[in-house]
């Protein structure tokens, strides 16, 4: 048996995730988010300074379920960035971001509903502006994807199926200080943007770097 210790930050005790039971437009649609870092689910868990937060503690069973593991060499960032299209709503602000909406989900798309359990990136803050700048033909597929690394947020881990769901075992919680946490998450956010623009200011190798552009006039696939 593979076992998977998982942890949710939230503002609530959550001793029984239900399935189908958050918002459609999450990173991944439909699904219950968690992280390995206990550290992070309190940071996550403190989405302002005024409530204390709770990281809620779970173990998973994680043998036969089918996982989509985003980070994996055989996937692109561009596989990621199709599905952020298809759930999350961002502000289309010329041609090529609209035409490369349309491009990305025909072609790198990947539907996560076929799947138990998904591995890859948290698209919140900062890091939906990254998104959203790559969108708009502002940065290239290597600038994103390096943008992704920083403030070292880690993967989140996606619970899908309702299968999934029932293997799900709640293990306890810790309070997450809202003075302590909203303090680290804000600086992390703020680390993270501030190394993004300083890394956009060198503008190295942009003649061989690829945007949505090229890869709408190529046909890249």
């Amino acid at each position: 048996m593979t076992k998977l210790i998982i942890y949710h930050g939230s503002k609530d005790i959550i001793q029984k995730p239900i399935f189908r039971g958050g918002k459609a437009h999450n990173d991944y649609g439909f699904g219950f988010y968690c992280t390995e870092s206990l550290e992070l689910a309190k940071e996550w868990a403190c989405s302002n300074n005024e409530t204390n937060g709770f990281a809620n503690k779970y173990s998973i069973n994680i043998s036969g379920l089918k996982i989509l593991d985003l980070t994996a060499d055989n996937y692109s960032i561009l596989n990621w960035m199709a599905i952020l299209l298809k759930h999350r709503s961002f502000d289309l602000t010329n041609d090529i971001a609209m035409q490369g909406k349309s491009y990305l989900i025909e072609n790198y798309y990947i539907d996560v509903e076929k799947y138990d359990i998904v591995i890859g990136y948290r698209a919140d803050d900062s890091y939906f502006s990254f998104a959203r700048d790559f969108v708009n033909n502002s940065i290239s597929v290597r600038q994103l994807s390096q943008a992704m690394e920083l403030g070292q947020l880690g993967k989140q881990i996606v619970i899908i199926s309702e299968d999934a769901f029932s293997k799900i075992v709640f293990e306890g919680f810790e309070t997450a200080d809202r003075l302590e946490y909203y303090a680290k998450r804000k600086s992390r956010d703020e680390k993270a943007r501030r190394e993004y623009l300083q890394g956009n200011l060198k503008k190295h190798s942009l003649a061989d770097d690829v945007f949505l552009i090229d890869i709408i006039r190529r046909g890249l696939k």
